[in-house]
């Protein structure tokens, strides 16, 4: 059987020759000093392992060789698993480089049994994605674990999630609310070598504060008011797998303590429990606020913040994709038409034109939400702007409005957007139109806008 390629890289010969020494039986090993041949023999024999000591001449007391090495590696090959020595001094240094995707880090002195374990976890992981990728060959190039999207913007989101899935680092993903961060999440979870183990996610928004904490953590028989049994929190229910924290920027500060400190030692107790349970788990979390506003305002935790943000994905709003728009609308028309029997449907030429010029400020989900209804009310099996409900110039026009009806057509169409964006909340959408509550209150009744249907905060 052949075996797995390893590239050592490492200025200090006497290191390179004992590692060859312990590594040589499992794997073919090629060793390189310095970044340049380090490059020659990866260009060469494209080797799945690396192991990288960042300290490389012509600074081996520095750091920067050894970052710049990593970065030419990965772009070459996104999925190599790269661990990465550094001295205790430079721990980081360690986290740095695993948030700029490489698989694992050790600190000096290595112990060889340790090392010998990471590799093979890397090699099988490797194996899994090389396996991965074959399968999805057919599968169109704007399509990624079922995500869609051909623009640039998409495609270093694509590559981040390559880069991080092989790790076991936290992963913050942040973008507008229906941007598809949920998507991600799965997406780097089916991607890892934890795919085989559970994805629990819980939306930390959608919880009362006084009962989040017995979802997250769980809890003992009789350690309140109802507690007939003991109950597991969806952290233990993650054990093998991973555990998905939606709007965790709504995280009250007592949470936040307690989820730090299960992420500083992976141990838990639940509420009225003295034991504490070890627990194997990925956290990978996603906001739609700006944590680092709240964290000046010392709403968040900023020890929270970097524990969780070890890579950090930030997501595209839909008006920032270009052409995305159009292959979505395509993408959910195609889809919902075969839901509903409806036979092949398509846009009209007005409603394309909508479609393209509308900003979206409820990004995807508001796309697949407007289509889906589209298909269901649609007369014809063409989609118009009518059964998207989104206004053109040339209907307003048509309508030969006087000034007062014209400026109520504008309020409307952008409170309705600004509220779709917010999910029909009041306070946060006054305040992004700098208006008080009463006075958008006022506005909503006179020009008949609802909350909807997915809207029920103030």
């Amino acid at each position: 059987m052949e075996k797995p390629k390893l590239l050592l890289v490492d200025d200090v010969e006497d290191i390179r020759k004992q590692m060859r020494w312990t590594l040589a039986d499992e794997y073919e090993v090629f060793e390189a000093e310095d970044r340049t041949e380090a490059m020659e023999l990866f260009e060469t024999h494209r080797m799945p392992l690396v192991s990288l000591d960042l300290g490389l001449p012509p600074d081996s007391n520095g750091v920067e060789e050894g970052f710049r090495l990593l970065d030419e590696i990965l772009e070459i090959d996104a999925d190599a698993k790269v661990v990465v020595i550094t001295g205790q001094e430079q721990r980081s240094h360690a986290l740095r480089a695993v948030s700029l995707g490489a698989y694992d880090f050790f600190t000096k002195p290595i112990q060889i049994d340790e090392l010998h374990v990471v590799l093979r976890r890397g090699r099988y992981v490797y194996d899994l994605e090389t396996e991965n990728r074959k399968l999805h060959n057919d599968v169109s190039e704007d399509s990624f674990q079922g995500i869609v999207g051909f623009s640039e913007s998409m495609q270093n989101v694509f590559k981040s999630i390559r880069r991080v899935a092989g790790s076991d680092a936290e992963v913050l993903v942040d973008g507008e609310s229906g941007t598809g961060k949920e998507l991600v999440a799965r997406a780097v979870h089916r991607l890892s070598a934890r795919s085989e183990g559970p994805f629990v996610p819980i939306n930390c928004g959608a919880i009362p504060e006084n009962l989040l904490e017995s979802e997250l953590f769980g809890y003992e028989k009789g350690a309140f008011t109802g507690a007939h049994a003991r109950r597991q929190g969806r952290i233990e229910l993650a054990h093998g797998g991973t555990l998905f924290l939606d709007e965790v920027g709504e995280l009250s500060p007592s949470l936040q303590v307690k989820l730090l400190r299960f992420l500083q030692e992976h141990r838990l107790e639940r509420i009225g429990g003295r034991q504490e349970i070890e627990v194997d788990v990925r956290v990978i979390a996603a906001t739609n606020a700006d944590l680092e506003k709240a964290m000046r305002s010392q709403t968040f935790r900023e020890d929270l913040y970097f524990r969780l943000a070890v890579v950090r994905i930030p997501l595209p709003a839909l008006r920032e994709r270009g052409e995305d728009v159009e292959v979505l609308a395509r993408v959910f028309l195609e889809r919902y038409a075969l839901e509903n029997g409806r036979g092949a449907l398509e846009f009209d030429r007005e409603a394309l034109a909508a479609i393209h010029r509308h900003s979206w400020p409820g990004n995807v989900r508001e796309l697949e939400n407007r289509i889906k209804r589209a298909v269901i009310m649609a007369d014809g099996r063409k989609i118009t702007t009518e059964d998207l409900e989104l206004a053109t110039p040339h209907a307003l026009g048509g309508k030969a409005l006087s000034l007062k009806r014209a400026r109520e057509e504008v309020e409307r169409e952008l409170i309705s957007n600004v509220l779709w964006k917010h999910n029909g909340n009041v306070t946060r959408t006054a305040a992004e139109l700098q208006v008080s509550r009463p006075t958008l209150y006022e506005l909503m009744q006179k020009l008949g806008i609802s909350r909807g249907k997915n809207n029920a905060s103030a």
